[in-house]
């Protein structure tokens, strides 16, 4: 949600800081006190058009800074990950005018085009006005909405896999068709390779293996030299380690006839002599396998150096080949299933069944909730003194199915019963829109991917009973998501969870505009000045109250 936002010199706004909860918000002031201008200043942070005229006149920049806070494990902090910015519990947008119409746009302090900018923003904050940029005009953003309404969104996941499985099919064949008399090549020298590789029996650790190998055997004669000086020196010598230590072993047994606590020496020495005896052991059986083996040694050097040839030719390392064997293989059977297009046919014909079963199930859970969420939006539109008018969830079929399913899906809007619905980008009245845009978000509020919401000229040509049930519905509306309106009826101000100011002041020949926050007291003032006008009396401020205490009353119910 929309946690802060700070303004600088921007059109009359001096300085202002302003820090906002969860809930309905309404803001409020009279006319020309500047409500608007923190519409466009958020407009701005969130990459809005800036342009010169937004600077206040005599500064050198106008500066906007929106903080929102967010989930740690939500889309918002994905998306800052993956363009490499710092994530956590927030996400700040910064933008700079200069006078000269100049602008630079930041995210969490990182530079940022302002395209990315504006994908990142549409997934904050929502402004739903005249000129406002509403992601919900966005035929993407209407069908992801009409599929959650519909319980479908992972229906609509299971359709774009199996899209994808389809078209990596479809292009297999026609690869195999096209590119026949290539494959066939290809597959021949796969198969080539994979015949040689397999031959050498390359495998994991092979290569040190036959290094091991060629070392020992093209060495024996030194290893068998070098065995037979240690047997001489352990045990066949005169000098041999085994017969002193025999004789150190009788010397200590006879002293231990004198002090039987040498005795443990005497195991320890036995254990020692013991060792000497096995190790020598040990080295005249490595001795009698060492026998040289020239034609071993010839074939070995025979295999290695037709292992490095085909490393060489494959342009890899030796211990690389039991990995290329595995690419290889993986490859033979892909070129193998190229090769057989009836194969590849009876594949594309499965993944192509299997996709317009699932298809066909979200446009049967899309039609379905189409005509019911047509049905609520329709009605509240009867409640917010839309007349006649009419909403209708349209499904036009595409010429070829696709990732998203058999059909597109657009919001049509006939705002009097004499004309034919249109898209909701085509509506023109800015009140008009904003009310249609809150019927249609109070009938998805459960289902809403954007966590705040602005209204900007909702109550436009309407009051009394209608205005009330405008507030309500906003009220409602702000207990699933943050919510924010500018309005200037007092049935509408009396139902927000909290209730900003905006007041104008001339200071010297410039204008500026400040926000206060209302506590109930000043509240009550606020109401009773929309209420009476310039002269608010006793009366207007006890219908102020009461008006105040029925909402609050009706909220908490």
């Amino acid at each position: 949600m929309l946690r802060s936002l700070s303004i600088r010199h921007f059109v009359i706004v001096e300085q202002m800081d302003l820090e906002f909860s969860s809930g309905f918000t309404v803001l409020t002031g009279e006319t020309g006190a500047g409500k608007s201008i923190l519409i466009d200043a958020l407009s701005l942070a969130l990459g809005g058009r800036g342009e010169a005229s937004l600077v206040r006149s005599g500064a050198e920049r106008a500066e906007v800074v929106a903080e929102f806070e967010i989930s740690e494990t939500g889309p918002v902090n994905t998306w800052l990950m993956e363009h490499e910015v710092h994530a956590g519990e927030a996400c700040v947008l910064r933008r700079v005018l200069d006078k000269s119409g100049k602008t630079r746009a930041f995210i969490n302090g990182v530079p940022m085009p302002l395209q990315k900018l504006k994908a990142l923003s549409e997934q904050l904050l929502d402004i739903h006005g005249q000129h406002a940029h509403q992601t919900l005009q966005h035929l993407s953003t209407q069908r992801a909405l009409l599929d959650a309404y519909a319980g479908a969104t992972g229906l609509a996941r299971q359709v774009a896999a199996a899209s994808a499985a389809w078209l990596e099919a479809r292009k297999k064949r026609e690869e195999a068709i096209t590119q026949a008399e290539t494959l066939q090549l290809e597959l021949l020298s796969c198969t080539e390779e994979v015949r040689e590789l397999e031959d050498l029996e390359v495998q994991d650790g092979y290569w040190e293996m036959l290094q091991q190998d060629h070392a020992r055997l093209s060495n024996a004669s030194t290893l068998l030299e070098g065995v037979q000086e240690l047997l001489d020196v352990l045990q066949e010598s005169e000098e041999a380690v085994t017969s002193k230590l025999q004789w150190v072993c009788d010397r200590i047994a006879g002293l231990t006839v004198y002090d039987p606590s040498l005795g443990s020496l005497e195991g320890l020495l036995e254990s020692a002599r013991i060792q000497v005896e096995e190790t020598a052991q040990s080295l005249r059986r490595y001795g009698f396998s060492l026998e040289t083996d020239e034609a071993g040694l010839e074939k070995l050097d025979r295999r290695m150096g037709r292992v490095v040839g085909l490393a060489r030719r494959l342009r890899v390392k030796p211990e690389q080949l039991p990995q290329r064997l595995e690419d290889s293989r993986r490859r033979l059977e892909e070129l193998e299933g190229l090769a057989r297009p009836a194969g590849l046919e009876e594949q594309v014909r499965q993944l192509e069944n299997a996709y317009l079963t699932v298809a066909t199930q979200l446009s049967e859970r899309r039609t379905e909730a189409a005509a019911r969420l047509a049905r609520v939006v329709t009605e509240t539109f009867g409640r917010l003194a839309l007349g006649h008018g009419q909403f209708k969830v349209v499904l036009p079929p595409l010429a070829e199915p696709s990732s998203l399913g058999l059909e597109t899906v657009e919001f049509r809007v006939a705002t009097h019963g004499s004309v034919e619905p249109e898209p909701l980008a085509k509506v023109a009245s800015g009140g008009e829109l904003s009310r249609i845009s809150l019927a249609i978000q109070t009938a998805l509020m459960e289902v809403t991917s954007v966590p705040t919401l602005i209204f900007d000229e909702v109550d436009t040509g309407i009051g009394g009973r209608v205005a009330e049930i405008v507030g309500r519905l906003l009220e409602s509306l702000g207990r699933t998501c943050q919510v924010l309106c500018v309005t200037h009826l007092p049935q509408v101000a009396a139902c927000g969870h909290h209730h900003f100011r905006v007041l104008k002041q001339e200071e010297g020949a410039q204008l500026n505009s400040t926000v206060e926050k209302l506590d109930a007291k000043s509240r009550i003032e606020e109401i009773a000045r929309m209420l009476g006008g310039v002269t608010i009396t006793a009366t207007t401020r006890q219908h102020a109250a009461e008006m105040l205490g029925h909402q609050l009353e009706t909220a908490g119910r």
